[in-house]
């Protein structure tokens, strides 16, 4: 499968390194093949030069060290595929469905009562718990 990974879950893999993410980690790109988009890597360096700036070598060297499919991401997108409050998540769902993932990892409350069928929203703790080893 391919599973996407949002913004908030690469930075608590860099922030926060710990067992579970990991394991979570491993188990993507061990079993699926993972995908991260233009607009998740332009959030992730945005967020953390801007919260943590001590850190921001750290993002180039996490990119590099994982294997992922880029997918790219319009700077200007036109139309609406769903609706979701926040207007910074809608680039990363926008993504998600028209690249055809089939699991978006997010830790964000705002994507968990979409109504689509496609990609399937999951914590990474319910990753884990349906996918993990």
């Amino acid at each position: 499968m391919r599973v996407m990974l949002d913004t908030n879950v690469i930075i608590s893999a860099l922030l926060f390194p710990s067992e579970r993410m990991n394991r979570l980690f491993q188990t993507i790109v061990v079993d699926h093949t993972m995908v991260i988009s233009s607009y998740v890597i332009d959030e992730l360096h945005e967020v953390v030069n801007r919260k943590f700036p001590q850190k921001a070598a750290n993002v180039e060297r996490l990119l590099a060290s994982m294997s992922y499919e880029l997918v790219y991401t319009p700077k200007t997108i036109s139309g609406s595929l769903v609706s979701i409050r926040d207007v910074k998540d809608y680039p990363v769902i926008y993504t998600a469905i028209v690249e055809a993932v089939d699991i978006l990892i997010t830790g964000d409350r705002d994507f968990e009562n979409l109504d689509i069928e496609r990609p399937e929203i999951m914590t990474p703790n319910a990753f884990l718990e349906q996918f993990g080893i």
